[in-house]
C-alpha cells in the first residue's frame, strides 16, 4: 500500500540541508560534556516540565543539601523535595529520583552508573531507559551530554522545528521524530544538528512568534510556505 502524501517524509537529502544552513548560519558547536552521566541524569529529570534556570537551581539545591548522591537516596522524601522545590513537581521528581538512584545502588551501597561508552550506544540508551521513569528524550541527553555519545534528544524545540519544516509529517511524535533524525544525521555530527535546532527554536523558530522572515530555512519550509498561502500548520 503506498503511503500518503501526507506522511511522507522528504528524505536524509532535506535533513542535511537543513544542517548545512544552520551550521553556516551558527557555525559548529564544540561537542563538550557538560555533566557527568549521573549529574546529566537528574539534572535532566529535575528539567522536565520546567525553565532551564530553575532546573539549574533546583539542581544546585540538590546538591547543597546532599553532597552525595547516596544521602540523596538515603533522605528522607521532604527534605528531598525541598531542595529542589525551585525546578517545580517536587514531589514527582523527588520520588523519581530516589527511584532511580535505589536502581543505581550497587552491593557495596554506591550509587553508579555503569560505564556507557562500553556498552556503546544501543545498550547504554536500553539501560537508561530501563530506570524508573526515564524515556528516550533523557536517555538521549546523558548519552550526549553526559557520555560524548552520538544520540538527538527532540525536545519541544526540536519537534516544534522538525514539524514545521516539514523534516517529519504531521503527527510524528517525539522518539518517532527521534529515530528518524538520528538515521539522517552521521553520528558525528548529531551534537551540532542538535544544539542548532534548539538554538534556532528559541531565537527564530518561536512557538507562537515565529520570525519566518529571519529565518534562513525558509525557502524549504512546509510552515513557511503554507503561511504564504493563507494557511495554519502547528
Amino acid at each position: 500500500m503506498p503511503i500518503p502524501a501526507a506522511e511522507r517524509r522528504p528524505g536524509r537529502a532535506f535533513t542535511r540541508w537543513v544542517h548545512r544552513r544552520l551550521l553556516a548560519e551558527y557555525e559548529a558547536p564544540e561537542w563538550s560534556c557538560r555533566n557527568t552521566p549521573l549529574d546529566e541524569l537528574i539534572g535532566t529529570v529535575l528539567s522536565q516540565h520546567t525553565s532551564d534556570l530553575n532546573a539549574d537551581r533546583a539542581f544546585a539545591g540538590l546538591r547543597a543539601a546532599f553532597p552525595t548522591w547516596e544521602a540523596a537516596r538515603d533522605a528522607p522524601p521532604g527534605a528531598l523535595e525541598a531542595a529542589i522545590k525551585s525546578g517545580g513537581l517536587a514531589v514527582v521528581k523527588a520520588a523519581r529520583i530516589r527511584a532511580i538512584l535505589s536502581d543505581l545502588s550497587q552491593p557495596d551501597g554506591r550509587v553508579a552508573l555503569p560505564n556507557l561508552q562500553r556498552l556503546g550506544p544501543k545498550r547504554a540508551r536500553e539501560l537508561l531507559m530501563g530506570l524508573p521513569g526515564v524515556g528516550r528524550k533523557t536517555a538521549s541527553c546523558v548519552l550526549l551530554f553526559g557520555a560524548a555519545m552520538p544520540a538527538i534528544p527532540v525536545d519541544t524545540h526540536v519537534h516544534r522545528v522538525v514539524l514545521r519544516l516539514g523534516i517529519v509529517p504531521p503527527r510524528t511524535n517525539p522518539d518517532q521524530a527521534c529515530d528518524a533524525l538520528e538515521r539522517d544525521i552521521p553520528k558525528a555530527q548529531q551534537f551540532a544538528f542538535h544544539v542548532n535546532l534548539i538554538r534556532h527554536g528559541r531565537e527564530v523558530c518561536k512557538a507562537l512568534r515565529p520570525r519566518c522572515d529571519a529565518c534562513v530555512l525558509q525557502a524549504r519550509c512546509a510552515y513557511a510556505a503554507a503561511a504564504i498561502q493563507g494557511k495554519r500548520l502547528h
